[in-house]
């Protein structure tokens, strides 16, 4: 893979890689747009009205879950708009008129970068440490955390 913009365009202004997201990747949200149509065409709801496990008894939130997954396609990366669209970083560097959270001196303190610690743990601040510290196409050679 080549370092060239569309790469860094891949990192997200937190200094997650969109590249290694679930979401941008599709692979989950195809697997869960397949098993729904699979389970559709089957008429497993009827299935799992007539089969006594007990599981079953969850399977229309199972369903609903599925379609949950499938709506998590993120299409366009964090720079073009993609992820949550409630994100205060994309809102703060861009008024900001920064590249990411690593040009500005209060990433490691930021209370807008605390909504990803129950998912991504410290990931974000060891990239943002790495960009800043390495420069961004450093950063995409090396190793990434998410």
């Amino acid at each position: 893979m080549s370092n060239d913009g569309e790469d860094k365009n891949l990192i997200a202004y937190c200094g997650l890689y969109c590249g290694d997201c679930f979401g941008y990747k599709g692979k989950v949200a195809d697997l869960a747009r397949d098993l729904r149509k699979e389970l559709r065409q089957a008429k497993f709801d009827r299935v799992a009205e007539g089969i006594p496990f007990e599981e079953f008894k969850h399977y229309k939130e199972c369903y609903e879950t599925l379609g949950a997954l499938v709506r998590l396609r993120c299409k366009n990366a964090c720079k073009g708009g993609g992820g949550p669209p409630f994100c205060k970083m994309r809102k703060c560097c861009r008024k900001k008129g920064i590249e990411g959270c690593w040009e500005c001196d209060e990433f490691e303190t930021c209370e807008k970068l605390d909504f990803l610690k129950p998912t991504h743990g410290d990931a974000h601040l060891k990239n943002l440490g790495n960009i800043r510290k390495q420069g961004v196409d450093k950063f995409l050679e090396g190793k990434k955390y998410w």
